[in-house]
This record gives C-alpha cells, sequence and structure tokens, in this order.
C-alpha cells in the first residue's frame, strides 16, 4: 500500500543497505500533512476507537483536533513543547494530533517511571503546561512542576466559534491553504523534531531522543514498504505513546497511511485485548512475546480470526511460544528488532518472500532472527574491543545507519557524538548478520534486561542491593539469564552479602523495589571475586557466563520468591 512518491527521502547509500528505500511521498513534507492528506481522501473510514466504545472517522478526527488545538494553543501560548500523559486512547490520539497541526512537539510522559523521572523530563525540554487526565492521575499519582490541563475540563473550554473554525478548516480550505490557519502546515517541516521520546534512564536523568518528522515518516515508509500493508488494516494499539513504538506505529503509522488503530490503556488486560480484537478485526497486534503469550492463553482463537500480522518484539521470542501460536491461532508469529534511537524499527520478518540485494528471492520470515533489516537501513557488526567491522556470521555490536536513526539527544551534543559516528548509530547490542542479510539478536551490552517487557536496568537494582546489605562496588553485580515466562530473570552475583538470600530479598521489598525489578532468592551466586576486563572494567560477558554456569540451564518456571 506505500504511497506514491517524490523527491529522494534522505537515507543511506543502497550499496550499503540490504535493499533501497522507495523515496517519500510528495505530499509527505510532515506528519501533519500527511495526515490531512490521509484524512482528506478517507473522510468517513474509521481512524481510531477504543475500549471506552470510542470510535472517530478520518473527517471527525480532523474536526476534534482543531477544536482542541484552538483551546490548547489558548492555553500553552508560544511553548514549543507540551507534555501530555494520557494512556493509548482515543483521546490521546487527537490530543498529540492537535499538537503537531498547531506547530508544536507532544512530549508523551511515561507515567510508569515515577515522580524522578517525569520531573527531569519536563525539565529538560522545558515544559510548562501538561495535558493529562484526572483518571490517569489516580491510578499514577504524581505532580507536575507545570500547569496541568485535564481532559474531562475541555469541553466548556470548546466555543462555538471553535467548533465553526474547525468544521470550516476541515471541509472547506483547500489543503494548499491550509498554512495560513494552521501553524503546524506552513512550510516544509521534513527536519523539524516531530517528539521527544525519553529513555529509561538507569545510571543517572532518562536521556531525550529527538525525534524529526523525518525519522518518523521514514520509518512509517520503510515499514509499509517491507511489511506490505493492507488499505483495510486494523492495527491493536497497547504500547502507550511514551514508547517510540507505540507512537510512530500504532499512532503516526496509522493516521498517516489511512488505518484503523484500536486502542486501550492496559496491555495486561488480555480479555479486554481480545474483545477488542473480536469486535474491531484486529489484523495486526504489536507486542512482546510476554504480552501475547496471556493473550493465546486467556483468549478464543476465534478473537484473533483476522490476525495476520503478530509481530512480536523487546524480548527473544521461544520456540515453544512459537509453536504453540502456530497450533492455536494458525498464524506465523513474526519477531522484529529496533530501538527508540531508530525511531524505532530496524529489523522485521515478513510473511512473504523478498529480493535480496545479490538478486534472489527468499522467505522473508527466518524464525530464529529478527528479520532483515527494513528498506533504506545498513546494519554493520563491529568488533567490542577495536570498533573493527566483522565479516558476516561473526558476533560483535550492532551498527544501524538509515533515514530513521536520531536527530540526537536533547541538550547533550556529547552523549550523542558518543553514539552516533558518521551517521551509525551504536545499538550497544550484541548481535550476527548471516549470508543473507538476516540479524540474529545475542547478548546486550547495554546495562538493561527486557522482563515482561519492561526495560529493568540492571544499575539500579544495584544500587538498592547497595543500600540493603551494605555492600560496594567490589561486592556484588547485576546480570541476567533467560526465562522461559518473562523473556529474563535477574541474577545477582556477589562475593558475600553478609546475610542469606532471603533477608536480602525482603529489603528489597520493604524498600519500595518494584517487584518485576526483584531479584529472586534463588538466584544470587556466590563467587570469590567479580570478573573483570584488563581495564579494570565489570566483565558484562564474564559475569553472565559466569551465571550461566552456576545456575545451568533455565529453568522451566520462575522460581517462587518468598
Amino acid at each position: 500500500m506505500s504511497p506514491e512518491n517524490a523527491p529522494v527521502a534522505a537515507g543511506v547509500d543502497e550499496l550499503e543497505a540490504e535493499s533501497p528505500l522507495p523515496p517519500l511521498p510528495a505530499h509527505w513534507r510532515s506528519l501533519q500533512r500527511a495526515f490531512v492528506h490521509r484524512a482528506r481522501a478517507k473522510r468517513k473510514a474509521t481512524a481510531v476507537a477504543d475500549s471506552t466504545g470510542a470510535a472517530l472517522s478520518y473527517g471527525d478526527t480532523f474536526l476534534r483536533a482543531l477544536a482542541l488545538g484552538r483551546v490548547l494553543a489558548r492555553r500553552v501560548g508560544d511553548d514549543r513543547y507540551v507534555g501530555l500523559m494520557v494512556p493509548p486512547s482515543v483521546p490521546a490520539a487527537v490530543a498529540n494530533l492537535a499538537l503537531v497541526l498547531r506547530g508544536k512537539v507532544p512530549v508523551n510522559l511515561n507515567y510508569t517511571a515515577g515522580q524522578a523521572a517525569i520531573d527531569s523530563a519536563v525539565a529538560q525540554c522545558g515544559i510548562r503546561h501538561v495535558v493529562t487526565a484526572r483518571k490517569v492521575l489516580e491510578r499514577f499519582p504524581v505532580t507536575f512542576r507545570a500547569d496541568v490541563l485535564h481532559l474531562e475540563d475541555v469541553p466548556p473550554m470548546v466555543k462555538a466559534a471553535d467548533k465553526l473554525w474547525a468544521a470550516a478548516v476541515s471541509g472547506l480550505v483547500p489543503i494548499a491553504a491550509l498554512g495560513a490557519f494552521l501553524p503546524g502546515l506552513r512550510g516544509d517541516a521534513l527536519d523539524d523534531t516531530a517528539t521527544v521520546i525519553f529513555t529509561s534512564g538507569s545510571t543517572g536523568d532518562p536521556k531525550g531522543v529527538v525525534l524529526s518528522n523525518r525519522n518518523i515518516l521514514s520509518n512509517v515508509h520503510q515499514i509499509d514498504t517491507h511489511v506490505e500493508l493492507k488499505p483495510d488494516d486494523v492495527v491493536l494499539g497497547i504500547l502507550p505513546f511514551f514508547h517510540s513504538f507505540g507512537f510512530t506505529v500504532p499512532l503516526w503509522a496509522v493516521l498517516t497511511l489511512g488505518l484503523t488503530g484500536v486502542y486501550h490503556v492496559n496491555p495486561l488486560d488480555a480479555r479486554i485485548v481480545g474483545h477488542l480484537c473480536e469486535k474491531h478485526g484486529v489484523t495486526i497486534v504489536l507486542a512482546t512475546p510476554t504480552f501475547f503469550r496471556a493473550y493465546i492463553q486467556r483468549c478464543g482463537p476465534e478473537q484473533f480470526s483476522k490476525l495476520r500480522l503478530p509481530i512480536l518484539g523487546a524480548e527473544k521470542l521461544k520456540p515453544e511460544l512459537a509453536a504453540e501460536i502456530r497450533q492455536k491461532l494458525e498464524v506465523e508469529p513474526l519477531e522484529g528488532y529496533g530501538c527508540t534511537e531508530t525511531g524505532p524499527v530496524v529489523a522485521v520478518n515478513v510473511p512473504h518472500d523478498l529480493t535480496t540485494r545479490g538478486g534472489r528471492t527468499i522467505p522473508g520470515n527466518r524464525p530464529g532472527t529478527v528479520g532483515l533489516p527494513l528498506p533504506g537501513t545498513a546494519i554493520q557488526i563491529t568488533d567490542p574491543e577495536n570498533g573493527a567491522v566483522l565479516p558476516r556470521g561473526a558476533e560483535g555490536i550492532i551498527h544501524v545507519k538509515g533515514p530513521q536513526v536520531m536527530v540526537g539527544y536533547l541538550g547533550r551534543p556529547e552523549a550523542t557524538a558518543a553514539v552516533v559516528r558518521d551517521g551509525w548509530y551504536d545499538t550497544g547490542d550484541l548481535g550476527t548478520l548471516d549470508a543473507d542479510g538476516f540479524l540474529s539478536i545475542g547478548d546486550r551490552l547495554s546495562r538493561f534486561s527486557k522482563i515482561g517487557g519492561e526495560m529493568v536496568p540492571h544499575r539500579a537494582v544495584e544500587s538498592a542491593l547497595f543500600a540493603a546489605t551494605g555492600a560496594d562496588e567490589q561486592a556484588l553485580a547485576v546480570t541476567a539469564l533467560p526465562d522461559p515466562r518473562r523473556g529474563e530473570r535477574l541474577v545477582v552475583v556477589h562475593t558475600g552479602l553478609g546475610m542469606p538470600p532471603e533477608q536480602v530479598y525482603q529489603r528489597l521489598a520493604a524498600g519500595g523495589l518494584p517487584r518485576l525489578w526483584l531479584p529472586s532468592a534463588d538466584q544470587f551466586v556466590q563467587v570469590e571475586a567479580l570478573p573483570v576486563l584488563g581495564t579494570g572494567k565489570l566483565d558484562l560477558r564474564g559475569l553472565r557466563q559466569l551465571a550461566e554456569r552456576r545456575l545451568g540451564e533455565p529453568r522451566r518456571e520462575s522460581a517462587p520468591s518468598p
């Protein structure tokens, strides 16, 4: 369904990529302009719906966003960045659209990250206004160092003049003249900032990943070209908009390609998710293996009768789960890979044949890998020690180059320069490329684990362990091993803690560490000394190998903690 053509999109040299990226459509000069063209062409088609029963056509979505935008413009004035804290839903989609139509940058705040992370994001962006809802604050009680607008208070603020203006602009003004009414549609905005997505921030303040309109539109175009989306595809939107995947695919790929997005606020509500898939005929589900396992175990296969693309990422897809999906749903699960800094999608398996750079036709799905890189995306594997580019089949650090690679970290040129060199982004993940270019993900050099789809920072867990035991940096370190149920599990390697692991666990739990971050008492390994490199730094790979030797094969079920 790739839209038509025009100027060449910025990207990598075709010789570096597995396959070239066709040029962006001529009217894709910004997210908002791409949406307006689609909304005018599909006025009556359903654009967005959610689990509350709300549903809007493309025409109504445009109308509502215009009216809300007028209210927000009066409230935020000339502010460039505006905070949003609303889970995936029709109101969240409309609010994001309303801001970009007014030329603002929506910053979706991570309501699960806690007060300190939200304060940091607000401060880094200079946010003075946050749009949220009272129901959200009841569930996630945080405060803001900013003016707060509750969505429940908006309806009385929409004046009759706003409604008349929105109706006229949405239906009567030619697209070429919309810039006179909407700041967001003035000029070419491809290289303007589209959003800032904040990382988890394991060792300090979260970093703000700046993604431009070009980054996101290119990634949407890459996905559309590679995956071969269909005009009537219905996308399940359970990933939050503060997550780059949630922002790019269930929100903007839907709105710019003319698909339908169906949203729910909590990805753990398996039965509600199943009902939504059945009611709306969902064809594409983007989820973690952990979430999808819950769906197929708690929902009937008839609820996924329209599903054609279960795309799973953030954790390793276990062969047993893949087999269960094939058996119960009669559809092939597809693994993918991405990073916040890459817009996010880098590679994904697809159910149809693909043509390699060498001209061979091969199956587009290779189980055990995360697929071929998206068109216009190049991948290099480099030696962790010396940075040399490694041949196919060798394991090393994954570097990505393409039009989806971020502009940089907000206000952090040194941090940006440390990971982006000559257009190549250093992911910090280990992987290999096979002879056909399929990417496989190995260990993670970055000190995070993906547990139940959530990023768990090893450093933060270590800090809690230091506080609970009085141990120092040389006495313990956290690593992770595969877990068949949650993707990964934490392992504490230590030289002695002065108390049994059960007592350590109890202190961590009492100290407020999130339950998902708690290492089980049977996952403590005592050693004579922690492994270190010649430079004196902790040997992360050696640490994991040591844990593997001591704990053996991954357990079938996560052992209960005391």
